[in-house]
């Protein structure tokens, strides 16, 4: 009853992160299997029930030290806006309670239970931004290798594999993101169920990352000769979803193979001997104390709630916002450049959720056109920040075919480090840069913006910042190396500009 009273605790504590992460479960397929980790989770504690009784030791001191030091990380979570590291707090929150209720011999018992939780959190949304498109370009190479090696007649463009007759775009989606990470939770709780050294385990567990990616490039290849053959239809609608369907379950029935050749070198038992659910024996029980860990427990919830008060105290302070000049006022003609103002949609601004933006194209004589978008954000506490261009490419339907961090001096003399990202549409091309102008730094990494954010908040009381993009359009039969040319010279006309509206 005691150590329930930690967990309800450690939700109410972690409340904002774990409403998060259901949310991510609802919207993203990739993590649609996250509902049911935490079932899986509170099954293998109930199978285990007689062996955590007789595995319970004297409250272990260690447990206040892991109670602190995820207090710690849910108040840096909560003031960087990293949910991540506050869902990884609630489940440092139940480590800890388990070490104050049962010592560590329970702990060893309940640490496989509670660390399948790990599997239910997503990557940071930038992290999966560049994993996703990796991951379409490496299909996008080894689907179009199958087709060619089935003598198939094709040309890769970026992620666009051009059939002749059609053109199949894998597109973000189809990265193989919506298998890994259910086939690597079906991993895990394979080898665990598998009584093999642990080497064997690990190698079943870590070979999912080459199944998927390689079974996914076969399906795409599948689908460019079903579209050959039977036509446009065969890339689309409910024949294209069950495909994906019948690629997860040969996911599994090739682990399962692999466990066979894996006994066919060791034991040579068969695959029903070895997928017998392992009957777990209790631990002794550890300390030389008594085992009434209600007090401690009692400690833990409090501590939990202490840490989510401190947390709120510190992400809740009345930070500095300093003085700035609205993006209204953001001149409209930039030496040859003149501009006509645009905006998006209630819904956008919205969910972007910033407090003021800019979103004009600038024309110049040549009527070379470059689309100009600034986003500020005054507070970026509470999961509010600027959303990477890397996200929101793919979800205009938009492919990138490149990405590389760039530099080139400004008219000052000083230096920008950019992103550049080359993206196409169809037969549509532009050229994408973006940075983070971040209280007095202009910077390229989302990493190092992140760290930045995180330093900021703690020592100067700030997080305001802002993203600013710049597009152009690639003509037909026109070089890249031009577009880079006319982005750079735009740049250096409109980044001094940019000095009054984000502040230094």
């Amino acid at each position: 009853m005691f150590l329930l009273l930690a967990v309800v605790c450690a939700i109410a504590a972690c409340y904002g992160g774990l409403s998060d992460l259901v949310h991510r479960w609802y919207r993203q397929e990739e993590y649609s299997h996250g509902f049911f980790i935490p079932l899986i989770s509170a099954w293998l504690l109930w199978h285990r029930r007689k062996a955590l009784v007789e595995s319970r030791g004297a409250p272990s001191r260690w447990g206040v030290v892991v109670i602190i030091t995820s207090g710690a990380m849910l108040a840096v979570g909560e003031l960087a806006a990293l949910m991540m590291l506050v869902q990884l707090s609630f489940i440092g929150f139940l480590l800890g309670a388990v070490l104050c209720y049962g010592g560590v011999s329970l702990l060893r018992l309940t640490l496989l239970p509670i660390g399948v939780l790990l599997l239910s959190i997503p990557m940071p949304y930038f992290v999966e931004s560049q994993l996703t498109w990796r991951l379409q370009l490496i299909s996008s190479k080894l689907g179009v290798a199958v087709l060619r090696a089935l003598d198939y007649s094709v040309f890769l463009e970026g992620n666009v594999i051009d059939l002749g007759t059609y053109k199949l775009q894998v597109v973000e989606a189809c990265s193989g993101l919506r298998y890994l990470y259910p086939l690597f939770s079906v991993g895990f709780l394979m080898a665990y169920m598998y009584p093999a050294a642990m080497r064997w385990r690990v190698l079943l567990v870590l070979s999912t990352i080459p199944v998927t990616i390689l079974t996914n490039s076969v399906r795409i290849a599948i689908v460019g000769v079903l579209v050959e053959r039977w036509g446009n239809g065969m890339a689309e609608g409910f024949l294209h979803y069950f495909e994906g369907w019948i690629i997860f379950l040969f996911c599994q029935i090739v682990l399962m193979l692999e466990i066979m050749l894996i006994e066919r070198k060791t034991l040579r038992r068969s695959l029903i001997d070895v997928q017998q659910f392992p009957q777990v024996a209790p631990i002794a029980p550890s300390g030389t104390g008594p085992r009434d860990g209600v007090g401690m427990v009692v400690a833990a919830a409090g501590l939990i709630l202490c840490a989510f008060v401190a947390a709120q105290v510190v992400s809740g302070r009345a930070e500095i916002k300093p003085a700035r000049d609205s993006f209204r006022l953001f001149p409209g003609q930039l030496e040859a450049w003149r501009s006509t103002e645009s905006s998006l949609p209630i819904e956008v601004e919205r969910f972007l959720g910033f407090d003021d933006y800019l979103l004009a194209d600038y024309v110049d004589s040549g009527r070379n056109r470059v689309n100009l978008y600034a986003a500020y954000y005054a507070s970026q506490r509470k999961g509010v920040s600027p959303h990477s261009p890397q996200v929101c490419i793919p979800g205009g339907g938009w492919i990138i075919s490149d990405i590389r961090n760039a530099n080139f001096l400004l008219s000052g003399g000083t230096t920008l480090g950019v992103v550049r990202v080359l993206i196409s549409k169809g037969k549509e091309r532009a050229l994408v840069y973006y940075w983070f102008d971040q209280r007095g730094r202009r910077i390229s990494n989302e990493y190092a913006m992140k760290w930045y954010l995180l330093r900021d908040a703690i020592f100067r009381n700030r997080t305001d910042g802002a993203m600013v993009r710049v597009v152009t359009e690639i003509g037909r039969n026109e070089d890249a190396r031009v577009a880079d040319e006319r982005l750079v010279g735009f740049i250096r006309a409109a980044a001094p500009r940019l000095k009054p509206h984000v502040p230094e």
